[in-house]
């Protein structure tokens, strides 16, 4: 929320590889690389697998690296409370990252 306030109607509908590309630069300018990154994605509907090899591409486009440094992955919860009843979609991600060397 830091960034990216969600009472800040700038955001409403924003692109997200837009802010995650402005995050990227950020963290660049301030000496850093993206190492890896691995995200999991928790829904019952729809089915994701189809379209993780895309989602994987764009990720690795906007961050600049590897496709093989970006890991996405989808799960459900098998019918289990508000995601099973199908009323939300969760997310979850993680980044390493190291410092340039100068």
């Amino acid at each position: 929320g830091g960034w990216f306030p969600d009472q800040d109607p700038r955001y409403r509908d924003a692109d997200s590889l837009a802010m995650l590309a402005r995050i990227r630069a950020q963290l660049v300018a301030d000496g850093w690389r993206i190492d890896h990154t691995d995200s999991t994605i928790i829904a019952e509907a729809p089915k994701l697998a189809p379209f993780i090899p895309e989602m994987r591409r764009r990720l690795a486009g906007t961050l600049e690296i590897d496709f093989d440094r970006v890991s996405v992955k989808a799960t459900t919860v098998e019918g289990m409370g508000a995601f099973g009843r199908r009323e939300g979609i969760a997310a979850q991600a993680v980044a390493t990252v190291s410092r340039e060397h100068a």
